[in-house]
């Protein structure tokens, strides 16, 4: 048995462990690595050959058919392949938004001041950033997962700090190479982790330059003929002749090891060379932190650093490791669905193009006849003699009942995988009401939903290591410069427990958290709702880039002048008593000790008299407000008077003249009547 003494404090400060081993401890943990890395890959044997079913089925890979004869029907029909675009093509723009904002900050307790809401305005844009700009393969990889995940049913993505690049890295790692053993039962818990990647002669040289591995004698690489990091048949894996580019295939496990000889193995990362079982590296894969000690300094038990976050589909019923997707649910019936299609296919093909016999008796040149469209030959044989010579084979029609029952296969395939009609973009019946649409289609999202809660749950992991790491490694100038304020470095310093990713996972589409908003938008004219809320929430559900921009901020009322003025007459009194009060002071200090005592007493009195006066300006603007206001009445009230009493004045006059104008009439009538009597009377 191979024996360890290392101390810890040199474990931990060492950049290599590999280099302080000899070569019998080097080569027994070579070999546990490798033991333990085939009896986990043993153990999903099963699982691999089905996975390797569910690419070639997704990718609709064609393999030479010989049955029922050379080249026949081999059409494989793209079920799989589109449930796994469409689910893609929902949680994309559902989990990665357009409006950049994918990592959010929630605020757990009151904020009275505003301090946590700036901060989490702040963590989630500068992460938000990183994501999209500074880690630029991450959306790739996102996009890549999402078509990945609901085939293969698991995906992994792999969060670090790159010493070389100098920032986080989180990159995609494809279920096939991860091996974990198939019956543990988290990724959290997992004795073994092992990944599987290639690396060319000249990186493992420049990584030995760099002294990042050991220069261990590995001999030229082999390539195997199966490839162990692809799900495809051969005919898509890498070429297996050997040439300078022929890379070695690299064993990354992350373990656990008693290196110190206490008696606890503690967890370390441990790279091999597959071929030759040779250790490249160790380093340790837990902090000081991490490690909890009692009074005696006795190590109680060592956190793990966990680097893998997993993606699942749907939880797998077998209490296996390995979640299932529609490759699982979808492939039995995707593979019937293909052979029905080849059998009618190829009934077709027999109904078309006819054989059969032709007997001896007839007198024709016997062989191959062909015939061209609108062609007839002549031959030495009446009509009976060819009807009675020529048999054909009794082929019949493709089958109807096999088309039924392709037809059922693939409606359940679609009800299974949720990609009917409605959900493909292809509108309903002219007279389906819209209520009875949105409640089908909420329906019909439910599994999609189910599965996003699960990806979020998956996305809030991952950001949380990425996080912790920005607590870790962070510059903290880049981190002023992507904000372009100055900020408080005690913004990474709390608890990953906040960070949660943007997307709501509750609404899979921009449609239903409009529909949302629609219902709030409805109970808006009881004012209940803060308006610039909802007016928030509204442009983040339209996915408005930088909506915060176009919000305009409610402006505060004008100060009132008069009471602005009785403001500034106060302070010019209380600045003229503060300047009296200084130069008291300063003929005191000239008179010296003795009048100290009176010089305080006046400061004192000169302090009343501040407050008085400064209670005296505050009781005369009250005064003076009031004062206005009842002048202001009163003179309201004397202007209502005038006008009464100059408008029952002009009543007066305009009656006075009007009588005056009846009896100037009468006058007038009457001298016109005594006119006409006296020429009368002269006339007669």
């Amino acid at each position: 048995m191979v024996e360890f003494k290392l101390k810890l404090d040199k474990i931990m400060s060492s950049n290599n462990i590999a280099d302080s081993l000899d070569e019998d401890q080097l080569i027994y943990i070579g070999n546990q690595v490798s033991v333990g890395y085939e009896n986990d890959l043993a153990s999903r044997k099963d699982w691999e050959k089905d996975l390797t079913n569910w690419t070639e089925l997704a990718l609709q890979i064609s393999n030479d058919k010989t049955y029922p004869w050379p080249n026949a029907a081999n059409i494989k029909y793209p079920l799989l392949a589109t449930a796994a675009m469409q689910f893609a093509a929902r949680a994309y723009p559902t989990l990665v938004p357009s409006n950049g904002k994918i990592v959010k900050v929630k605020i757990v307790g009151s904020d009275p001041q505003g301090e946590k809401a700036a901060r989490a305005k702040r963590v989630s844009t500068h992460m938000s950033y990183q994501l999209i700009d500074e880690m630029s393969d991450w959306e790739e990889d996102m996009d890549k997962l999402l078509i990945t995940l609901p085939i293969a049913g698991t995906c992994f993505k792999k969060t670090y700090w790159d010493p070389n690049k100098q920032r986080n890295c989180s990159k995609l790692v494809l279920p096939k190479t991860l091996v974990v053993n198939y019956w543990t039962r988290n990724i959290e818990d997992a004795e073994r982790i092992t990944e599987i990647f290639y690396l060319s002669k000249r990186k493992v040289t420049e990584r030995i330059n760099q002294g990042i591995y050991i220069d261990a004698e590995l001999g030229d690489p082999q390539q195997s003929v199966d490839d162990p990091t692809t799900s495809v048949n051969k005919a898509f894996q890498r070429n297996t002749s050997d040439d300078d580019a022929t890379p070695y295939l690299i064993l990354e496990q992350h373990t656990y090891f008693d290196l110190d000889g206490d008696g606890y193995p503690e967890p370390y990362i441990v790279t091999v060379e597959e071929a030759t079982k040779k250790v490249l590296r160790i380093v340790p894969r837990f902090s000081e932190s991490g490690v909890m000690v009692n009074d005696k300094n006795k190590i109680l038990a060592i956190e793990a650093t966990q680097y893998y976050t997993k993606y699942g589909f749907i939880p797998n019923p077998d209490g296996g490791f390995y979640d299932i997707g529609f490759g699982r649910l979808l492939g039995p019936l995707n593979n019937s669905a293909n052979t029905i299609i080849n059998q009618l296919v190829d009934a077709g093909s027999l109904s078309n193009l006819q054989a059969g016999f032709i007997g001896k008796g007839l007198r024709i040149k016997m062989g191959e006849s062909r015939f061209q469209p609108g062609e007839w030959k002549a031959v030495n044989a009446v009509g009976d003699d060819l009807k009675k010579q020529i048999f054909p084979l009794p082929v019949r029609e493709p089958s109807q009942v096999l088309f039924n029952l392709l037809d059922l296969l693939l409606k359940s395939g679609k009800e299974l995988a949720s990609v009917a009609e409605i959900f493909v973009g292809k509108m309903p019946g002219q007279n389906t009401p819209a209520t009875t649409t949105m409640a089908t289609i909420e329906q019909g999202m439910k599994v999609f939903t189910a599965v996003y809660k699960r990806i979020y749950r998956s996305l809030t992991k991952e950001f949380r290591k990425i996080y912790a790491l920005n607590r870790e490694y962070m510059n903290h100038e880049e981190y002023v410069s992507v904000l372009d304020e100055p900020v408080p470095q005690s913004d990474y310093q709390g608890p990953e427990d906040d960070i949660i990713p943007g997307a709501d996972p509750t609404a899979v589409s921009s449609q239903e958290k409009q529909a949302k908003l629609q219902s709030v938008m409805q109970i808006m004219q009881m004012g209940t709702i803060d308006p610039m809320w909802f007016t928030q929430q509204y442009l983040e559900a339209h996915e408005i880039p930088n909506a915060e921009k176009a919000l305009k901020q409610p402006s505060p009322p004008p100060p009132d002048p008069k009471m602005e003025a009785l403001k500034a007459k106060a302070q010019v009194d209380q600045q003229k008593a503060q300047m009296d009060m200084q130069m008291a002071s300063a003929k005191l200090q000239m008179e010296g000790a003795a009048k100290e005592q009176e010089a305080r007493m006046k400061a004192e009195m000169l302090r009343e008299q501040l407050k008085g006066k400064q209670m005296e300006a505050v009781l005369k603007g009250k005064a003076a407000i009031q004062d206005m206001q009842i002048k202001g009445a009163q003179a309201q009230q004397n202007m209502a008077t005038q006008a009464m009493q100059h408008h029952q004045s002009l009543v007066q006059q305009h009656q006075t003249g009007q009588q005056t104008l009846r009896l100037k009439e009468q006058q007038a009538k009457q001298q016109s009547k005594g006119d006409v009597k006296n020429e009368s009377s002269k006339s007669r």
